[in-house]
């Protein structure tokens, strides 16, 4: 049964086409992750679904007597009033008494037992599960959340996804939190330039899918562009004849030539970009700090590597901000030293983001920074920077204010980098940023010459990046080595009762890795490359020959059809040489480029 539909939905933002007449159906029980680089349209799509904005063009139909609960990525919430209240406030009045229990319920898994609590004195993550709790108890069959895991800690992310598990209506989310999307959809909508592609299965499904599809595209132009540079040799020699075949060649190259070709995946490229770290480093010690009486860090000492990879977790309120802005000198300790080496340069990049000058153009914000930086490759301006960044030459004398929230991190991110820092420390990177910016990201930091420290809720971020993990709780920083998942089982270990914990498999069979080889030819095919284009020249000589003669016997019929039927099979066999030729010249590429198998 459809719940709703969208059709031939159009959307321009500031004369910017974010959906382009797309179409999406939503049916009972559907489980949808929508995806994308951000300024595509994720939000705006949502945002419709909702009927919390008008499309430009198109109708969006919703089944007679639908409920539809929707999460903005902003809370929305009045000035005052306390949580129980703002939570409840879009109830009807009829389910208000009755839907009680369960709002404090869900507040409770949410960690936010104090109902009372005046709503404005919530910090960012607080009103963001607020908000969560207050789209949760509407009586609905489609739950539409937008960016549902942004500004919220790992263990409430981990008891959101247990809720959503058994929620039984359709959802619709956005997110960037890849295990939460792997665990929770069961299709996944990509928006890319104005357009919505859709696929069955989960987020990994959907990786295989695209992939596929990707090496497909790329298959069939490498053939397409074997077969123009064919052609074009051939039609630069002077067709030989101007019979019927010849004109189909003569199209053929034309076609070719003008064909539409594949536009790339646009990808971020993120070079490693920073000053020299001498042996000094940033030297902690016995550093204590407390915040409205309450103990945030207790009589820590730490001297950090100049290659460390740290990811920082905890309860929102616990501290962990705090403590990178100690590093950063912008908050002093209560007690105890923090010393930074002569060489350090940090990059910070904040949470909240710094304040931008919405009139300010794109490519002036990143000049004020640096006009041009020094990287592994050599010089690159501000301009090639943001082109890097998916910021396009027309997009980057735009003003900011025409950028998506997302779009803003990105080029915030990319003036933090452009300082050229050799320690970066990073409060929560992921929120607002889409998934292709954070896989680019996390491999720039595989390859970063300094150290990073990261507060982080994304389990995915956090297993990629880091080599130990800082958990603040209690007042006290616990050090655990490993990434994200190994802190994640250590934990659930300690807090297990030894009698439930599961007992360790004793035939474990050994794990078998098969080495890639690299590509080659075969003996039969280095024979056949070598001979073949003197074959098809062969084949196309007798084919000019076999021209000249039936032009010379018109009036021998009989002759005619022999000669007639010589050039089909002559036609026939060049078409077969031709393919052949592709594929024997695409694997010669692929060897050159030293791939494997």
């Amino acid at each position: 049964m459809i719940l709703l539909s969208a059709q031939n939905i159009s959307k321009t933002y500031m004369e910017r086409k974010v959906l382009d007449d797309v179409s999406f159906f939503l049916n009972e029980g559907d489980k949808v992750g929508i995806i994308g680089i951000n300024g595509t349209g994720k939000s705006t799509l949502l945002k419709i679904l909702a009927g919390a904005e008008e499309a430009d063009g198109g109708d969006v139909i919703r089944t007679k007597g639908i409920r539809i609960s929707y999460l903005p990525q902003i809370p929305e919430f009045d000035d005052s009033g306390n949580i129980l209240e703002q939570v409840m406030s879009h109830l009807p009045a009829d389910l208000k008494e009755s839907k009680e229990y369960e709002a404090k319920s869900i507040l409770d898994k949410l960690e936010l037992p104090d109902y009372s609590r005046d709503i404005s004195t919530l910090s960012g993550g607080e009103k963001r599960r607020a908000a969560i709790a207050a789209a949760l108890i509407q009586p609905s069959e489609v739950l539409l959340l937008d960016e549902p895991t942004n500004h919220i800690d790992n263990e409430t992310a981990q008891m959101l996804e247990d809720l959503l598990l058994k929620y039984r209506g359709a959802i619709v989310m956005v997110t960037h939190d890849r295990y939460f999307l792997n665990k929770i959809c069961r299709r996944i909508v990509e928006v890319d330039r104005g357009k919505i592609y859709s696929c069955e299965g989960s987020y990994s499904q959907y990786l295989e899918y695209k992939a596929q599809r990707e090496a497909d595209a790329e298959a069939a132009e490498r053939k397409n562009r074997s077969l123009y540079r064919r052609e074009l040799e051939w039609i630069s020699r002077g067709a030989r004849a101007r019979g019927t075949k010849s004109r189909d060649r003569i199209e053929r190259f034309e076609a070719l030539k003008n064909r539409e070709v594949p536009v790339e995946a646009e990808k971020l490229q993120l070079q490693s970009v920073s000053t020299r770290l001498g042996k000094k480093t940033i030297e902690i010690e016995n550093i204590s700090k407390s915040a409205d009486g309450r103990p945030l860090i207790t009589d820590f000492s730490y001297i950090i590597s100049r290659d460390a990879r740290i990811g920082i977790v905890g309860h929102n309120g616990a501290g962990k901000s705090t403590f990178l802005r100690m590093l950063t000198g912008e908050v002093r300790p209560d007690s105890g030293t923090i010393t930074l080496g002569d060489t350090v340069n940090i990059g910070y990049f904040s949470q909240e983001c710094e304040s931008m000058d919405p009139s300010m153009r794109v490519i002036e914000y990143i000049r004020e920074t640096a006009d041009r930086v020094q990287t592994p490759d050599g010089t690159v301006t501000a301009s090639q920077m943001l082109e890097r960044f998916l910021f396009t030459s027309e997009l980057q004398w735009n003003r900011i204010e025409k950028l998506s929230g997302g779009e803003r991190k990105r080029l915030y991110l990319l003036k933090i980098l452009m300082t050229a820092p050799n320690i970066l420390l990073l409060d929560e990177p992921t929120n607002d940023l889409d998934i292709a910016t954070l896989t680019i990201l996390e491999d720039y930091l595989e390859n970063f010459s300094g150290a990073v420290i990261a507060v982080s809720h994304d389990r995915y971020f956090l297993d990629k990046m880091a080599d130990e993990i800082f958990e603040f709780r209690d007042g006290q920083c616990i050090r655990y080595n490993g990434n994200y998942s190994d802190y994640a089982e250590r934990v659930r270990a300690e807090r297990e009762p030894a009698s439930e914990r599961p007992k360790k498999k004793t035939d474990k069979k050994e794990r078998v890795f098969i080495g890639k080889t690299k590509l080659r030819f075969s003996f039969k095919e280095q024979r056949e490359f070598d001979t073949i284009d003197d074959d098809i020249a062969a084949l196309e000589q007798q084919i000019a020959d076999t021209e000249k003669a039936i032009s010379a016997n018109s009036s021998d019929y009989v002759k005619l059809q022999e000669l007639s039927d010589k050039k089909t099979e002559l036609e026939t066999q060049l078409d077969a040489k031709m393919e052949r030729w592709v594929y024997l010249n695409d694997l010669a590429e692929r060897i050159a480029r030293g791939e494997t198998v």
